[in-house]
């Protein structure tokens, strides 16, 4: 289900989208699901939307192993073994998901950032995979800045509620502020994205810089992100509160030890 093309420009790119990989029965369980996490959020879930304002932006993740659509896909879909393809992995594990909504009329734009600084988790073999469960126009699809991930720079995660940075201690210089890239500070790279069918999927690394406009479209965009990591991937300290918090793992465990596979269980392995 993978082309070679497909792996060449999530290698490149740092996202690729990939046509068809999920099938209308998935598409159906999986807005179940959503709709079902909704009617009763986990406790970590966030109305980005301030009272009064048009629409709804709400997000929430780590509800997998209690939502049985998302654990379904997660272990039963073909979402892992594509994952590990793109990776280069002999094998995927689990990470956590995380749904983000936007309901028509939403006006919260999702800032530029990247996803590995706010991970306890780092590595090459790294992935998301987001799952639109609407039609998505260009307009309101995720953007990537292609090719961003390729250098190894980590910058400073942001507050989806307000893009400021997040309470880390950057004293050491490891996390460089995110570029105003809507003001052309791209370093020439291409700012790319796609119309997009439930049952499409982007797929990108953790360090790819993206963001995702207003919704703006008559319908709803509601999405999930399945997050993976393979073989080389190892635990990652933070200066600061991590996103999504493990704070029992980092009792125990060190920047560079291996993943624990009772918090992140192999979802596929290459037969």
């Amino acid at each position: 289900m993978i082309s070679v093309g497909d792996r060449e420009a999530f290698q490149r790119d740092g996202a690729v989208a990939l046509r068809g990989l999920l099938s209308a029965d998935w598409i159906a369980r999986l807005r179940a699901g959503v709709e079902e996490n909704i009617a009763h959020p986990g406790p970590m879930a966030s109305t980005y939307t301030d009272e009064g304002k048009t629409g709804r932006y709400f997000g929430d993740y780590c509800n997998w192993q209690g939502n049985p659509a998302y654990r379904d896909a997660f272990f039963d879909s073909p979402i892992a073994a594509a994952a590990a393809s793109l990776m280069g992995s002999g094998r995927t594990y689990l990470f956590h998901e995380h749904v983000l909504v936007k309901e028509p009329g939403t006006q919260e734009y999702t800032p530029w950032h990247q996803d590995q600084p706010y991970y306890v988790v780092q590595g090459e073999q790294v992935i998301s995979m987001w799952a639109p469960l609407d039609p998505v126009k260009k307009s309101v699809c995720p953007h990537f800045l292609a090719g961003s991930h390729l250098d190894g720079t980590l910058y400073r995660p942001r507050l989806f509620k307000d893009g400021a940075d997040y309470a880390y201690d950057y004293s050491k210089g490891e996390f460089a502020p995110v570029p105003d890239i809507d003001s052309g500070e791209n370093g020439g790279k291409r700012v790319i994205s796609w119309d997009l069918e439930p049952g499409d999927v982007i797929a990108f690394h953790f360090r790819t810089l993206h963001n995702a406009p207003a919704n703006e479209q008559a319908s709803r965009r509601r999405a999930i992100s399945f997050r993976m990591f393979g073989e080389d991937a190892r635990y990652a300290e933070r200066p600061g509160r991590p996103s999504p918090p493990y704070p029992e793992m980092g009792l125990s465990l060190k920047t560079g030890d291996t993943l624990p596979n009772d918090w992140f269980p192999e979802i596929w392995a290459r037969p």
